[in-house]
C-alpha cells in the first residue's frame, strides 16, 4: 500500500510540472528547476520576488519599483547546451529569460535573453542584456561572425508572430541552446535564431535568471519551469566537478577550492571544453549530471561517501553504462567494501579498502613517467602528500594502466597487506579503459591544497579529466597556471 501511495504521488508531481497539451515523449528528459511552492534554488530581491498561487511572481509597484533591471538567479546550476520550457503570463512592462549570463552586480546580470513584453514589438527576440544589444529581432535567423558582423534574414513576419502570443495570458516559451546555435520559441513558432561565432563574446555556459525591468509598474508570473541538458553536438565535450564539504584544518581537504582552481584551469587550457563545478556537496541541480562526458569526484569518502548514500550508485551505474568517465581524487577513491567497492572497481579500475589499504603523508618520487594521454607533458616529479597506497585492485588487471608508481617508506606500512609488501614500489595514480566505452581515474594525492601549484602534479588530473571524457589530450598536456593568491583564494572557513 505504501509502494502504490509513493506511486501515486509521484506521477501526481510530475503531472503538476507538465502542461496538459504535452505529450510525455515530448517532456522525456525535462526536470523540474521550480518546486511550485517556494524559491528554494532561486535567489532574488524579496522586495519583488514571491511565490503566488503556486507561480514565481515579480512585481513593482508605484510604492516599490525597482532604479534597476533586477534579476531573480537559478542558483542550483548553471546552464550550457540545453532546452528549457516555462510558462509566463505579463502585465505591463517588460521581462525576459536570461540564460549563459554572468552576475554582474548582486541579482544584476548580463548576456543572452529570451525577451518578452507586453507591448507588441520584442516578444521572442533575443537580446544580450548588458552587451550587444539585439542580436536578433523576431522573426529573423542571424549569424554573427567571428568578427561580429551580421548577416540577417527575415524568416517569419514579425507581426504574424504577435499575432500568436496572448495578451495578459499564459504563454509558452522555449529557449534551445545547442552550441552556439540559439533558438527562441512562444507557443510553438519560432520567433528567432541567432548562430553565435564571434570571438570573445558568444557564450557557452552562465547562469540562468528571470527579468523584472525597470520602468512602470508591472507584474509577471512563471511556472512549469523545466530543464533539459543535451550533449553538445560540435566536438565540445562537458566535465562536471562536484567538491565535497568541509571536514578538515586550513589548507587541507579544500575541496572547493581545488574543484575552482581545476575549473580555472580547464577553461584557461582546454578550449573546446565546457565544465561546471558544484560546491559544497552533491548537487541540488537534478539535471546536473544529464548531458556530462565525465565527472570529477574531490570529497570525503568511506562510509560517508555521497556516492554510496541514498540511490546514487544506481544514479551513477546508469551515467557509467552510457560511457560517462568517472575520476576520484584522494578521499573520494575510498567506499565501503561491500557497499560501493565492487562498483568502484567496475568503474574506474580500483578503490581504497579500510583495513587493507594505507594512508601515509610521504613524499612520493615519480621518477619514471608512462607513456599515455594523461602522462602528456608530465615531467618526474616529488612532492609530498598523503598519498595513499596498497589499493584494492581486481585480481585481473585489464584495462588497468598505473601512472604514479613510488616506494613509500616501509615505516609507513601500517596495515598487515601493507607490511607484506615492504621494499616494493605502489600505485597512487591510475586510469582504467572499461570494457565498452568508459574510462576511469583514480588519484590518492589532493589532500594538500598547496601542491595543485606543482605544474606535473595539476596537469595530470587535467589530462585525465580530458581523456576521461573523450576529448583530445594536447600533446604538451593541458597548459595552466596558478599563482599564490589563486591558491589562497576560496578556502573554506575556519573551523
Amino acid at each position: 500500500m505504501k509502494r502504490l501511495l509513493s506511486l501515486l504521488l509521484a506521477l501526481a508531481a510530475v503531472a503538476l510540472f507538465v502542461p496538459t497539451n504535452a505529450s510525455a515523449d515530448d517532456e522525456a528528459g525535462f526536470k523540474p528547476i521550480f518546486n511550485g511552492q517556494n524559491l528554494d534554488g532561486w535567489d532574488g530581491n524579496p522586495k519583488f520576488w514571491s511565490v503566488k498561487d503556486g507561480n514565481i511572481q515579480g512585481q513593482t509597484t508605484a510604492d516599490n519599483p525597482t532604479s534597476g533591471n533586477t534579476f531573480l538567479i537559478w542558483r542550483d546550476g548553471n546552464v550550457d547546451s540545453f532546452v528549457l520550457r516555462l510558462q509566463y503570463r505579463i502585465k505591463g512592462g517588460n521581462s525576459g529569460i536570461q540564460y549563459r549570463s554572468k552576475e554582474l552586480d548582486k541579482w544584476v546580470i548580463g548576456g543572452y535573453q529570451g525577451d518578452f513584453e507586453a507591448g507588441d514589438t520584442y516578444s521572442g527576440i533575443n537580446y544580450e542584456e548588458r552587451g550587444r544589444g539585439i542580436l536578433a529581432n523576431r522573426g529573423q535567423k542571424v549569424t554573427i561572425g567571428p568578427n561580429g558582423k551580421k548577416q540577417e534574414t527575415q524568416v517569419t513576419d514579425s507581426a504574424d508572430l504577435q499575432k500568436s502570443i496572448k495578451k495578459e495570458d499564459w504563454n509558452d516559451y522555449e529557449i534551445i541552446a545547442d552550441g552556439n546555435h540559439l533558438t527562441h520559441k512562444i507557443n510553438g513558432r519560432v520567433t528567432s535564431e541567432v548562430i553565435d561565432q564571434q570571438q570573445g563574446a558568444a557564450a557557452r555556459s552562465g547562469l540562468l535568471a528571470l527579468q523584472l525591468h525597470a520602468g512602470p509598474p508591472m507584474t509577471v508570473e512563471f511556472k512549469n519551469v523545466r530543464l533539459k541538458r543535451t550533449k553538445f553536438n560540435d566536438g565540445y565535450k562537458k566535465i562536471v566537478l562536484v567538491a565535497g564539504t568541509p571536514s578538515h584544518g586550513p589548507g587541507d581537504h579544500e575541496f572547493n577550492a581545488g574543484s575552482i582552481l581545476l575549473k580555472k584551469c580547464l577553461d584557461q587550457g582546454a578550449p573546446h571544453v565546457v565544465s561546471a563545478v558544484y560546491l559544497n556537496g552533491w548537487p541540488k541541480d537534478p539535471t546536473a549530471f544529464d548531458n556530462a562526458d565525465s565527472i570529477l569526484l574531490y570529497m570525503d569518502g568511506g562510509n560517508g561517501h555521497p556516492v554510496v548514500q541514498r540511490s546514487r550508485l544506481a544514479e551513477l551505474d546508469e551515467l557509467m553504462k552510457r560511457g560517462v568517465g568517472l575520476c576520484c581524487a584522494h578521499y573520494a577513491v575510498e567506499v565501503p567494501k561491500e557497499k560501493g567497492g565492487p562498483d568502484f572497481l567496475k568503474w574506474i579500475g580500483g578503490y581504497y579498502e579500510t583495513g587493507f589499504s594505507i594512508n601515509p603523508h610521504w613524499v612520493g618520487d615519480f621518477k619514471e613517467i608512462p607513456q599515455h594521454p594523461v602522462t602528456s607533458g608530465v615531467k618526474p616529479f616529488h612532492i609530498k602528500d598523503e598519498w595513499y597506497y596498497n589499493i584494492r585492485f581486481p585480481e585481473k588487471q585489464e584495462g588497468l594502466t598505473p601512472l604514479l608508481v613510488a616506494q613509500p617508506p616501509d615505516e609507513s606500512r601500517g596495515t598487515p597487506a601493507a607490511k607484506e609488501r615492504a621494499g616494493k614500489p605502489e600505485i597512487v595514480a591510475w586510469v582504467y579503459e572499461r570494457p565498452g566505452n568508459g574510462r576511469g581515474f583514480g588519484f590518492t594525492g589532493g589532500h594538500v591544497h598547496k601542491n595543485w601549484g606543482n605544474e606535473n602534479f595539476r596537469k595530470l588530473v587535467l589530462n585525465a579529466l580530458l581523456w576521461s571524457a573523450h576529448a583530445d589530450v594536447p600533446p604538451s598536456g593541458v597548459e595552466s597556471s596558478i599563482t599564490d593568491e589563486e591558491l589562497a583564494q576560496n578556502l573554506d572557513k575556519k573551523r
